[in-house]
């Protein structure tokens, strides 16, 4: 467990983690959307799905106005991933739309470009929250913190 402690601080560089957490803020400022990334070792024993979920209510990301939050999951060892978006959100896209991005995210990955593949599914998902969430600087305001999580 120590050695992926020591991994995880260093999946990312410094510029890459900036380059995620500006996606973030450069895609919130456009919507009343918000947008987390969860990052952990493994995903034992569950669908990554499952595991998106359970980790978007522990994040207590359901908690948002409009639940349009999104939630990028990725267990980096077991090579799995996922997007979780909030019911107001997905009933606005649907199921299609989240594997599509899950796959483009994909793409990326086997090129191992993880910070790209992140950083382009978070404009992604921020085009779309932009279409169906309008940002109104009088009453929006940043929900959730734009920082990456690491998990276990």
């Amino acid at each position: 467990m120590l050695g992926f402690l020591k991994k995880k601080t260093k999946f990312f560089t410094e510029a890459e983690k900036k380059s995620i957490t500006n996606a973030i803020s450069i895609a919130e400022q456009r919507t009343s959307g918000e947008v987390r990334i969860f990052i952990e070792s493994r995903c034992k024993y569950m669908d990554a799905i499952d595991r998106a979920a359970e980790i978007f209510f522990q994040l207590k990301m359901e908690q948002t106005a409009d639940r349009n939050a999104v939630l990028l999951y990725i267990a980096i060892k077991d090579r799995q991933l996922a997007i979780f978006g909030d019911e107001g959100i997905h009933n606005k896209v649907g199921d299609k739309y989240w594997y599509a991005e899950v796959k483009k995210m994909i793409q990326d990955f086997n090129k191992e470009n993880y910070a790209e593949g992140i950083c382009q599914c978070i404009k992604d998902i921020g085009e779309a929250l932009h279409h169906h969430f309008l940002y109104d600087k009088n009453i929006d305001k940043n929900e959730l913190p734009d920082d990456i999580v690491f998990g276990r």
